[in-house]
């Protein structure tokens, strides 16, 4: 495999620091190792150092990409004869949330989409629950005010400082119905070729994982699976494998997945 990272900003020859640890151990299990000026994406096709091979097969692991900036990164990479092994569509099949919800809508809090132009309150109001989490079709608000309501009032105070603070609202808003966890149970498993995979090798997959291996339209993304105080395994979030953080695995298990 050939993985596409990053350039860091102080040291273009570099990856970007948060990668480099990841990147070093790739070189060392004898993959190739790339660099793009991820910020240079939204202008359309980049080059990628040292260059890349007619034929190779490319992955890419780093920040989150707008799917027009993935877009971009795929074309950077076809234009010199290359090929990734997800293409945008499979991307955005679990970076944005209203493409994975269908598959585990059973198996996930309960969640609305709504625009931005959309008369927010009277919707929540509408819903009847007690709490709310909002998000985009991608991330939560983590600064500020956070994603959790606990009025329908509260949600325009959210949304503003979500644009406010983020830039941007990447697609609409996704509004989860707030379920009680159990503290210390959430854990991330990655999904390649519908084979599911722990932060340790002798751990259990839980059935949902299996199911949603089987099910969903990528080729590589990650699964968070947490433990409701039911009793009951819920699926929390899903992402693209390719942007997906390594929360909870070792660098040397991540790799190891692709031997």
């Amino acid at each position: 495999m050939r993985f596409v990272y990053p350039q860091s900003m102080l040291e273009p020859q570099m990856p970007d620091e948060l990668f480099a640890e990841e990147a070093k151990a790739m070189a060392a299990a004898g993959h190739g190792v790339h660099l793009i000026d991820t910020e240079a994406l939204a202008r359309g096709p980049c080059r990628l150092r040292p260059a890349l091979e007619a034929g190779c097969q490319v992955a890419y692991r780093g920040w989150m990409l707008t799917y027009d900036d993935y877009v971009s990164l795929v074309a950077s990479v076809e234009r010199v004869g290359g090929s990734c092994m997800t293409s945008p569509d499979q991307y955005i099949a679990t970076h944005w949330l209203p493409n994975w919800y269908p598959v585990v809508q059973d198996d996930t809090p309960e969640t609305v989409f709504l625009d931005v132009g959309d008369n927010l309150v009277s919707a929540l109001r509408t819903l009847g629950w007690g709490r709310f989490f909002v998000k985009d079709y991608v991330k939560s608000l983590k600064t500020s005010v956070g994603s959790v309501v606990d009025g329908p009032e509260q949600i325009e105070v959210v949304v503003s400082e979500m644009a406010k603070y983020r830039g941007f609202i990447e697609g609409g808003l996704c509004v989860r119905r707030v379920e009680e966890f159990v503290a210390g149970t959430e854990h991330r498993y990655f999904v390649m070729n519908q084979i599911p995979y722990a932060a340790k090798s002798d751990e259990v997959i839980p059935d949902i994982v299996r199911y949603c291996a089987s099910r969903v339209a990528s080729p590589f993304f990650s699964v968070d699976i947490a433990r409701r105080t039911d009793g009951v395994d819920r699926v929390v979030e899903m992402g693209d494998g390719q942007v997906s953080d390594l929360v909870g695995w070792c660098v040397e298990r991540f790799v190891d997945i692709w031997r």
